[in-house]
C-alpha cells in the first residue's frame, strides 16, 4: 500500500525546481523523495487547487508565484488528486487504483472500511472498493467488473498495518516537504507546509 499522487505534465513550470514526469501517471509520496520530486508534488498539489477563491478569501496576489499559491493557501477545502494504492508484489496486480475523483484528503475512509461501515469506494475507472467482511478486507479492483475483476483478501490486521504504513509515508513526506518550502519558498513555507497538511489530511484536528 501507498500513497500516490497523481501528476500530469510540468510543461514550461518555472517557479521552483521540478521532475519531468509522465502525464497522469502516479508520482510515491513518502520520505525518500528528491528535492525535484518533492517540488513536482508541490506543484501538483498547488496545481489541483488553483481555482478562483471565495471574495473572502481576499484578492489575488498578481506576482507569478503568489498567483499560483493563492488557492493553496487560501482554499478551506483542499484536493489532491490520488489516494492509497494497493499492489499484490507476488503478482504485481492493482487491487485498489485510485480512480477519477478519489483524492488523498479522504484517505482515512480506509479507517472507516476498518472501524466503521466496513465499506469504501476508491473512484471510478476502475471502481475500485474495500469491503471488510468478519476478520477479513475485500479488495476489488472493479466493483462493476463483478464477474471478471481481481479480488484478494486480506486480514484486518493486515490492512490495520498497511494503513498504518501508508500514513507514515505521508508523515514522512510532509516532513521533507516542510524543509523543501523552507529552501524554496522561505516567504510562504509555514503556510505551504500548514496547506499541505490539510490537503494530505495531516493536519490536528481542531
Amino acid at each position: 500500500m501507498q500513497p500516490v499522487l497523481e501528476i500530469s505534465a510540468a510543461h514550461d513550470f518555472a517557479l521552483w525546481p521540478v521532475r519531468e514526469h509522465e502525464s497522469y501517471g502516479y508520482l510515491v509520496l513518502n520520505g525518500e523523495l528528491t528535492p525535484a520530486e518533492v517540488g513536482t508534488a508541490v506543484m501538483q498539489i498547488a496545481d489541483c487547487n488553483d481555482f478562483e477563491p471565495e471574495e473572502e478569501h481576499g484578492p489575488c496576489p498578481t506576482d507569478p508565484l503568489g498567483t499560483f499559491l493563492h488557492g493553496l493557501l487560501t482554499m478551506p477545502d483542499l484536493f489532491a488528486a490520488g489516494g492509497f494504492r494497493v499492489t499484490d508484489n507476488a503478482t504485481d496486480i492493482v487491487f485498489v487504483e485510485p480512480g477519477c475523483c478519489n483524492g488523498l484528503e479522504t484517505w482515512r475512509d480506509w479507517l472507516e472500511v476498518l472501524n466503521g461501515t466496513g465499506y469504501s469506494y476508491f473512484g471510478h475507472d476502475p471502481s475500485s472498493t474495500a469491503e471488510r467482511l468478519g476478520d477479513i478486507v475485500r479488495l476489488t479492483l472493479d466493483a462493476y467488473e463483478t464477474d471478471s475483476s481481481p479480488v484478494i483478501e486480506l486480514s484486518v490486521d493486515q490492512i490495520r498495518t498497511l494503513v498504518t504504513g501508508a500514513q507514515q509515508d505521508l508523515q514522512d513526506f510532509l516532513s521533507l516537504a516542510e524543509t523543501w518550502a523552507e529552501q524554496h519558498l522561505p516567504a510562504h513555507a509555514a503556510a505551504v507546509t500548514a496547506a499541505l497538511a490539510r490537503a494530505l489530511n495531516l493536519a490536528p484536528t481542531p
